[in-house]
């Protein structure tokens, strides 16, 4: 059983409605207004916690999830021609978003992805389901990849995430 979160209440004077929260570390912090009664303030916990989780399970699909994905995306942006058979995180890709096996129908994700806007993830899985169908980065290929429409989009925003990591002297 997972541990219990740690919870962190800031009741704040000058907020007069609005309730917020946000991951800090190991803990979660929740921003009420003063004036809140206990159980006001119970009830905004227990909801701020179920919306955080409900965020994370978007931004942190399951494997099961991500080759569902995979399998639509195939389907839409590929005409089905890419058969994907594992989908996975992978903590070993320090300079690659992705890696695919077409030999065995699988794919690798960088967890560095985790918390990048679906688009951008959607992308990385075509540029693989791509793989699956045509090994190498030649015009075939990137004619696939390009079926995807956020393709250019989604290249931009890694690329610069990619320099601002340069930058900070970091992979």
């Amino acid at each position: 059983m997972p541990p219990e979160p740690k919870v962190e209440v800031r009741r704040s004077h000058r907020r007069r409605r609005t309730v917020s929260a946000y991951r800090e570390g190991d803990r979660t912090v929740i921003l009420v207004p003063a004036r809140f009664t206990p159980a006001e303030e119970e009830r905004w916990v227990a909801k701020m916690l179920e919306r955080l989780a409900a965020r994370d399970r978007r931004r942190r699909p399951s494997e099961a999830t991500l080759l569902d994905r995979a399998i639509d995306l195939s389907g839409r942006y590929l005409d089905g021609r890419a058969e994907p058979v594992s989908v996975r995180w992978v903590d070993n890709q320090n300079t690659r978003w992705g890696s695919c096996t077409p030999a065995d129908g699988s794919i690798r994700l960088s967890r560095r992805l985790i918390g990048l806007p679906e688009w951008v993830v959607d992308y990385v899985l075509v540029h693989e389901l791509a793989h699956l169908i045509v090994p190498g980065h030649g015009a075939d290929f990137w004619e696939l990849v390009n079926n995807y429409p956020k393709a250019e989009r989604a290249r931009g925003y890694l690329e610069g995430i990619a320099a601002a990591a340069r930058m900070n002297g970091t992979k």
